[in-house]
């Protein structure tokens, strides 16, 4: 890991010198103003700008070495990539189960009796009067259970 690092340092060295060499000959003033470039301006700079991509280029390959080191090790967590979105398939209509009224009847008979004899007998709590804020319902009695 030592050894990535270390190389980072140096390419991205490497990147400061070619840039330097690009600059040199006219912050030296070596490069004359209003003049063509001469051949050692030329030399220099494109030599410099050779450096300066070399160095970029290892820059980033260690760069590169040392998130997939750190990936390895378990320190960094890659990000998933996004890929297109699956189209989602089309809901086949399931066609709801037919039910008769008479089946219908036969499964509500007993929750209207049970209605009609509550509400004849007055089977509730307190004698029939209506419920009163605060008082917990059957419903309620149940679920706290």
């Amino acid at each position: 890991m030592i050894r990535k690092f270390v190389g980072t340092v140096a390419a991205a060295l490497a990147v400061l010198a070619g840039l330097w060499l690009m600059i040199a000959p006219f912050a030296l003033g070596t490069q004359p103003e209003d003049a063509d470039w001469t051949n050692a301006t030329q030399s220099e700079f494109f030599t410099g700008l050779g450096v300066a991509v070399v160095g970029l280029v290892g820059a980033i390959a260690f760069v590169l070495a040392i998130r997939e080191e750190l990936v390895l090790r378990g320190l960094v967590q890659p990000r998933p990539r996004k890929a297109e979105p699956e189209p989602e398939p089309e809901p086949v209509p399931v066609p709801a189960p037919q039910t008769s009224s008479a089946e219908l009847a036969s499964l509500l008979a007993p929750l209207v009796e049970a209605l009609r004899e509550d509400l004849s007998t007055g089977a509730r709590p307190g004698g029939g009067e209506h419920r009163q804020n605060g008082k917990t319902s059957l419903v309620g009695v149940e679920e706290n259970r």
